[in-house]
């Protein structure tokens, strides 16, 4: 008998796991050019490395560098934390973040996961000896470049508001160009057409409906705002509002922080002084006559979480069949409960299902936003990234009866019946 050994064949050394992030400011044509350019080159970047296996690119389009406003980047953390990614590699950390807290946050994080960040134009690898302490001084060094941009900016903006200039913006009935407001002939009639129905007597949630009905869709905030807006008669209010700061770039209402600027005349109004004035006069008598007691709004769970897929709206909490025997409570697009069907095709949802479906999902706390894409479907988008697309139904109308419309069914039937017997 002959035994012949078999060794066994040589363990192929794994390939890393590496993955890319990249980041371009919102908006902007030429950056968002780069960020395909960016895509390309590290897609092709990590597949020529015969070690590293390709995990992906995840890209963002923000107007921040904060982390929680990048779904891509809270997405790419979350492939990290399901171990599917063991290195990423960005530009620099400018791109992966604009301050110091961001940066080594989520750098801390990664390396408890063992996860490397590789740093290319710093030459900087996160898991190394010198990594952290290089990065901290990097990081600060990017935010304070991010804070000398920021006031740079400020600073130019606000010569401009001293002089009168206004900068980039956009508004019904004009169009900046060169630096001017010009009058959108269309859209000037239309304005025109607001203030003379609101002067009429015409409620602005009536002036909503006419306009729906003729293909203008303008919101009720919107129009409120209009009726007050210094513009339509030829002047300008500069510096309303302001950046807070340049890492949240939270924008805040002036209200005596800054100075304002009044430029009277600055280009062609398309409402004449008398009629804004006699605008502004209703506004307040209005305000004085129908102006409710003040209320403290009320907040409920679901409160700011749910959007209308369709229009975009929030939705809001109702009492539906109020005052009925099948009244329950929902939740209903805004769109769709002010102006009908005709405006928005979306459903109403029952609470009760609504709370047992973001159970299931792992709780309110574990929500960032819910989305109602259409019939019968719930997009819930969890603060990890993760997106879950769920399905529901309404209950027959037996299940949902209480013990007492039953006895009341029961009690209409045995008097019908006698009815019929005699």
């Amino acid at each position: 008998m002959q035994i012949n050994r078999i060794d066994a064949a040589p363990k192929l050394p794994s390939l890393l796991r590496v993955a890319a992030y990249a980041r371009v400011s919102n908006g902007k044509e030429s950056m968002l050019h780069s960020l395909s350019a960016q895509v390309d080159y590290y897609t092709e970047y990590i597949q020529r490395n015969p070690q590293w296996a390709f995990a992906g690119v995840f890209v963002d389009e923000a107007r921040t560098g904060t982390k929680d406003s990048r779904p891509e980047f809270q997405r790419m953390l979350a492939e990290c934390r399901a171990g599917n990614i063991q290195m990423i590699v960005t530009k620099a950390i400018s791109r992966f973040a604009r301050n110091t807290v961001t940066v080594l946050s989520s750098v801390r994080e990664l390396k408890a996961l063992g996860v490397d960040v590789f740093f290319e134009e710093q030459g900087i690898y996160s898991l190394s000896a010198e990594g952290e302490v290089m990065l901290t001084i990097l990081a600060s060094y990017a935010q304070e470049e991010s804070l000398s941009a920021s006031e740079n900016q400020k600073w130019r903006i606000r010569k401009n508001f001293q002089e009168g200039k206004v900068g980039g913006m956009r508004m019904f009935g004009y169009r900046l160009a060169d630096g001017i407001l010009a009058i959108i002939p269309e859209e000037a009639e239309t304005v025109r057409q607001i203030f003379a129905d609101y002067l009429s007597g015409m409620g602005v949630n009536a002036i909503m409906k006419k306009l729906r009905n003729q293909g203008v869709k303008i919101s009720q905030t919107a129009l409120s705002e209009m009726l007050r807006q210094e513009k339509y008669q030829g002047d300008m209010r500069l510096q309303k509002s302001f950046v807070e700061n340049h890492i949240t770039k939270r924008r805040v209402k002036n209200i005596g922080q800054l100075p304002m600027f009044y430029v009277s005349g600055s280009h062609t109004p398309i409402i004449d002084r008398d009629t804004f004035a006699a605008v502004q006069t209703e506004i307040a008598r209005r305000a004085v006559r129908f102006s409710p007691k003040m209320q403290i709004p009320a907040v409920y769970p679901f409160t700011g979480l749910i959007r209308c897929g369709i229009c975009d709206a929030p939705y809001r909490r109702k009492h539906a069949a109020s005052g009925t025997k099948y009244e329950k409570i929902v939740w209903i697009c805004d769109t769709f409960n002010t102006l009908g069907k005709a405006a928005c095709a979306s459903q109403q949802i029952p609470e009760d299902i609504l709370s047992a479906k973001i159970n299931d999902a792992g709780g309110i706390n574990h929500i960032s936003r819910i989305i109602v894409p259409g019939k019968n479907q719930l997009v819930i988008i969890l603060k990890d990234g993760t997106i879950r697309e769920i399905e529901w139904t309404h209950p027959s109308r037996s299940q949902s009866w209480t013990p007492e419309m039953r006895e009341a069914a029961r009690q209409k039937a045995y008097e019908r019946n006698n009815r019929n017997e005699t």
